[in-house]
């Protein structure tokens, strides 16, 4: 575990050496941490070597400055570049997707590979009813409204299965934790201006993952991504929502290494 401080942020990061082995680097959803792929990592640490981090304004990293997309994006090239992991394969999920197809778009020479998880490429859909969401959270965080949480983040079969009762009383007691300060990050997850006219002939390989019963993003917009870059597939996760490397990690480490061997 460590620091490192890059465009006046202070960004906790953890790094799983693989000498010899292709680099990927995760990057987090909205409410959550880099903890969210601690299942994805024991499942790909033999095949990568693996960095994740926590965004500014999350986790334990310091919660300075602008909380937009286009800073999130700068932060993670700055700690691409700082620690020489480029070309990496870049996988993000939801929030963490935004700063993936941004790099991939603006910064094709760092990525050898972008992997878009419960994400999107336009702007938000849900705007009307994420905005009161948003507000009440920078007025009073999360504890109020952790079952709206939930539904957002996990699909039907996860918050119902009891083989997932652990993992979401785990993110539960976690995102009602939260702060009024989840609102600036929020703010700039629903604010985020659209990419899809950055995405024509991405020069980067792209693979993007959708779950079956994601309440935030469908899954046409997972395939807009495609079809607005060129390039690339999608792939449904069944028995996930919008969490997919959290939900559903054996299906996401097996399309991760199929995509790398590409």
């Amino acid at each position: 575990m460590a620091y490192l401080t890059v465009n006046d942020v202070r960004l906790y990061f953890e790094r799983y050496p693989q000498p010899g082995k292709p680099v990927l680097v995760l990057s987090h959803s909205l409410f959550f941490d880099w903890r969210m792929f601690e299942p994805l990592i024991a499942l790909l640490q033999k095949d990568f070597e693996i960095l994740v981090y926590d965004h500014r304004g999350q986790g334990k990293s310091s919660r300075g400055g602008a909380r937009d997309m286009d800073t999130l994006t700068e932060d993670a090239l700055a700690l691409i570049d700082a620690l020489e992991l480029a070309p990496c394969y870049f996988a993000g999920n939801s929030m963490g997707g935004f700063v993936a197809l941004r790099l991939a778009a603006r910064h094709s020479d760092r990525l050898r590979g972008c992997i878009v998880m419960g994400s999107s490429a336009d702007l938000e859909h849900q705007l009307a009813e994420f905005q009161p969401l948003v507000e009440q959270l920078a007025r009073e965080g999360a504890a109020d409204q952790i079952d709206t949480l939930m539904y957002i983040m996990f699909g039907d079969d996860t918050l119902r299965s009891p083989a997932q009762a652990a993992l979401c009383a785990q993110w539960r007691a976690r995102m009602r934790e939260l702060g009024s300060e989840i609102g600036a990050a929020a703010h700039g997850v629903i604010s985020r201006a659209s990419v899809l006219p950055e995405l024509a002939g991405l020069q980067v390989p792209l693979l993007v993952l959708a779950g079956a019963q994601d309440h935030a993003y469908s899954v046409a917009q997972s395939e807009q991504i495609v079809s607005a870059s060129g390039r690339g597939h999608c792939k449904v996760i069944q028995a996930a929502g919008h969490s997919v490397a959290l939900e559903q990690p054996q299906q996401v480490a097996e399309a991760i290494c199929l995509f790398a061997q590409e």
